[in-house]
């Protein structure tokens, strides 16, 4: 039996195998979070039916490890083109949302996919295609990489473009895409001064995104409350109250108390109940399986025999960590709140789909090098072919 379990993960199951333990590791605690977060909203709008919202989380939570699954199948190599096709593609999605998008929350950041009626973020979308696009970009232009005009002026136009049309909806978002963008170069061996020029760029769609957008009272509000201290929001103050109850070891599984009155229990503020139900050593844990990761992702991009590999990897891993220790930090205090879900954990929709599917990129990359690894990797000369390294 034993034998059996192996081969069938032997053969199916490629790439990394402590990637899909991280993850595997991390829904198991998604399911248990979200079934005690959503057990009084279900109770209150479901009819007493508490085990709804938990039916719909684990259906989604199946569906993502399909599509990475997948998309782990498909040879990386072939996520430059479909990055650069995504990406045309969403940028129209992105204003088209921006206008005719449902509005939630203020800020219209949903498409309703008319067919089946479901609702999706376009900004996910546009995420994952530019660090896509980027990374091909910056894989084939390595030679030329100081080129300001043919290299480095596309991924300039890309990055400002895309970060200021999610920000007019989702400042959060943006901030974390660029910063992302910002790695991604440093990695890349792109020349400080243009990585400089970027901060500069994206900065200024930003704070234009900020003046235009939906979403700019907002963000300063939320800014201005972290940094006097004079009012905490009710979401941070019910965040902190489960936390400093939850101890060492926490109060057990099922026996949150804070799910009754925290706004979003269930998405922005799951790490409260975790830390609340599961205690310091369930809040430790879940910050090592992150970190290990992004340890894991960057791994690869140590022993990656090709450039655009080594950095959709890195980009990937570095968009998903940033994510999950940003909605990490807010619930703990050490940052203004956000609306981001913790990646793996927060019950979500789509949201849940595109992180199976930016996994899968990652674990392609890691079975690809590795099937490019079995047979010796020579030049036109017979020399071994490097390693790609970072900066």
């Amino acid at each position: 039996m034993m034998n059996a379990a192996k081969k069938f993960v032997d053969e199916n199951l490629k790439g990394d195998p402590i990637i899909w333990g991280i993850v595997i590791i991390l829904s198991i605690i998604s399911m248990l979070v979200v079934y005690s977060a959503t057990g009084s909203l279900a109770y209150k709008y479901r009819g007493g039916n508490t085990e709804s919202y938990i039916i719909k989380h684990g259906f989604l939570i199946f569906i993502s490890f399909a599509v990475m699954w997948a998309v782990h199948k498909i040879p990386y190599k072939t996520f430059g083109l479909i990055g650069r096709m995504l990406l045309l593609a969403s940028i129209p999605l992105l204003i088209f949302t921006y206008f005719f998008g449902s509005n939630i929350n203020e800020a219209n950041r949903w498409l309703t996919i008319p067919v089946i009626d479901q609702a999706f973020q376009p900004s996910d979308l546009a995420k994952l295609a530019l660090i896509a696009t980027l990374a091909s970009l910056l894989a084939r232009k390595q030679q030329n990489i100081r080129d300001f005009q043919r290299t480095f002026l596309p991924m300039m136009i890309a990055i400002g473009i895309v970060c200021g049309l999610i920000g007019m909806a989702n400042m959060s978002t943006a901030v974390l895409l660029l910063a992302t963008c910002l790695l991604l170069m440093f990695i890349g061996r792109v020349p400080m001064r243009f990585i400089v020029m970027v901060l500069l760029i994206g900065g200024l769609a930003l704070t234009t995104s900020l003046l235009l957008g939906q979403r700019g009272g907002t963000f300063f509000s939320r800014i201005e409350n972290f940094v006097s201290g004079d009012e905490i929001p009710y979401q941070a103050e019910q965040s902190y109250i489960a936390i400093s109850t939850g101890g060492i070891t926490g109060k057990g599984p099922g026996n949150s108390e804070q799910r009754n009155s925290l706004p979003h229990p269930y998405s922005d503020f799951i790490y409260a109940i975790i830390i609340e139900e599961y205690g310091l050593v369930g809040g430790a844990t879940v910050l090592f399986l992150y970190l290990a990761l992004l340890y894991r992702g960057m791994r690869i991009v140590a022993s990656s025999t090709k450039p655009f590999g080594g950095l959709l990897s890195a980009g990937l891993s570095f968009a998903l960590v940033l994510q999950a220790m940003v909605n990490m930090a807010v619930a703990v205090g050490l940052g203004p709140i956000t609306g981001l879900p913790l990646p793996l954990l927060s019950m979500g929709g789509t949201s849940l789909i595109f992180t199976g599917f930016s996994l899968g990129i990652i674990l392609s990359v890691s079975r690809g090098d590795h099937e490019d690894a079995v047979e010796p990797i020579v030049e036109g000369n017979n020399r071994p072919r490097k390693a790609f390294q970072p900066a």
